[in-house]
């Protein structure tokens, strides 16, 4: 292994390796494990655990809580060499070419000078307000000045998204993409594209990091994901944080003044989030299994269809799709749909058919409430109150509508059996965030 590819990172070395000679310098050598009683720290991931659920053979340890990265253990050492910024930078660093809006001007200053102070900081901003084009000139001057970045999401379709427009806007930096199922070789680079479970590899690498989609599964309220984040960036690094649903976690730590705020509550087209309106369906299980639907779905639905607009129906579980489908083609006969959820084989074909035109709707899951944007739709989901759909898969799922120019509204319907907390709240995060973008309008 060549010496900079231990720059900025912990690499597991099984005890053989580490014994037989001792590592060239500047390579540190490093515990990956600590005893604290009865309790077994992995010091990659944070996490403790019950010495009897660690244990192995002859008296050794390993962690459970991170081994999908590959099992650490008392009987592995990390191998590190402390950060040394060696790039060479190259001119011109920033190649888009793009324009921003003045809203966007201004929270792209904030967050150039929130990186360039290493802040820890905060990017409220509503879905489809364009955050990845906002960080260009933050990175840019970043990369400038010599510093590494990553650029992290929880979800690798966001990172398989986010690294070719990168690419494209920074052609002369030396970039690298890492999620569990890539398949080329680690590099060292200057800009990391990464999901946050391969932030656990790294060590005091980062000047900023960069967490996009923050909220999202699995890094929201994920301690071991967390603990990675802090042990990625250098102790005087910064990162910031983007997102369109911040959760309890991050709106504590800005009322503790732990993170500096900036909201964008418009959209790049300069129009508000379309509202949430909500229609009561109390009985709406049970007439689908008697082979109703909601009378005011179908109805709403066809208005949709009538009017020459495509939309999104979610439904909460895979099993709805099946139960539902059949329903559907009775109701709307001249319509042509499919249905796609995460284990479908067909998945990116389908929604490509619908990027393409072929489709009039889809019915989903949850699957699709990020990463994907049709123009001109409408969204609709029954069965909103489910406990499957959290307040900020809502105001995701809600943010669907809207998003292009040549119809900068739509609607957003939720069917619902009874009211509940994480509708109410994702009714209020959308209220919320057009109070303040009215406030611009005006």
């Amino acid at each position: 292994m060549k010496l900079d590819e231990y720059y900025g990172r912990r690499v597991l070395v099984d005890r053989p390796q580490w014994q037989a000679q001792k590592p060239p310098a500047p390579v540190e050598v490093m515990a990956t494990m600590e005893l604290h009683g009865q309790r077994v720290h992995c010091l990659r991931c944070g996490q403790e655990t019950d010495w009897r659920l660690a244990a192995l053979p002859n008296g050794e340890y390993y962690c459970p809580r991170c081994i999908n990265l590959g099992r650490v253990a008392t009987l592995n050492k990390f191998y590190h060499v402390p950060e040394p910024n060696q790039f060479t930078v190259h001119q011109p660093i920033l190649t888009w070419s793009g324009q921003l809006s003045p809203l966007q001007e201004d929270a792209a200053t904030t967050v150039d000078q929130g990186l360039a102070a290493h802040r820890h900081q905060l990017l409220w901003a509503v879905t489809g307000a364009g955050k990845t084009e906002m960080m260009f000139h933050g990175i840019a001057h970043a990369l400038e000045r010599g510093e590494r970045l990553a650029v992290a999401s929880p979800r690798v379709d966001v990172c398989l998204e986010l690294y070719p427009r990168l690419v494209a806007a920074f052609q002369n930096t030396i970039m690298v993409l890492l999620h569990g199922r890539q398949e080329l070789p680690y590099r060292y680079a200057q800009l990391t594209v990464c999901t946050t479970h391969q932030l656990l590899r790294f060590y005091h690498a980062f000047d900023n990091l960069i967490i996009d989609e923050v909220d999202a599964f699995p890094f929201a309220a994920n301690d071991a994901l967390l603990f990675a984040s802090q042990q990625a960036v250098k102790t005087d690094g910064g990162c910031l944080y983007l997102t369109a649903t911040p959760g309890p976690t991050l709106m504590r730590r800005v009322r503790r003044g732990e993170l500096a705020v900036s909201y964008l509550p418009l959209r790049y087209h300069g129009h508000l989030l379309p509202r949430i309106r909500l229609q009561l369906a109390p009985g709406w299980r049970r007439g689908v299994q008697c082979g109703h639907l909601p009378t005011s779905l179908v109805a709403r639905l066809r208005r949709s269809l009538t009017a020459g607009y495509r939309f999104l129906l979610f439904l909460p579980h895979v099993a709805d799709l099946g139960t539902i489908e059949p329903l559907l083609r009775l109701a709307l006969p001249d319509h042509n749909f499919t249905t796609v959820h995460a284990a479908d084989p067909q998945r990116l074909t389908k929604v490509q058919a619908m990027r393409d035109g072929q489709y009039d709707f889809l019915v989903t899951t949850t699957i699709m409430e990020r990463g994907v944007t049709f123009p001109e739709i409408d969204v609709f989901v029954l069965g909103a109150d489910d406990p499957v759909f959290s307040s900020s898969a809502l105001v995701q799922i809600a943010g669907r509508a809207g998003r292009s120019v040549s119809r900068p509204t739509g609607t957003v319907y939720f069917w619902i059996a009874s009211q509940c907390r994480r509708v109410r709240s994702a009714v209020r995060q959308v209220d919320f965030m057009n109070r303040k973008g009215r406030a611009l309008q005006k």
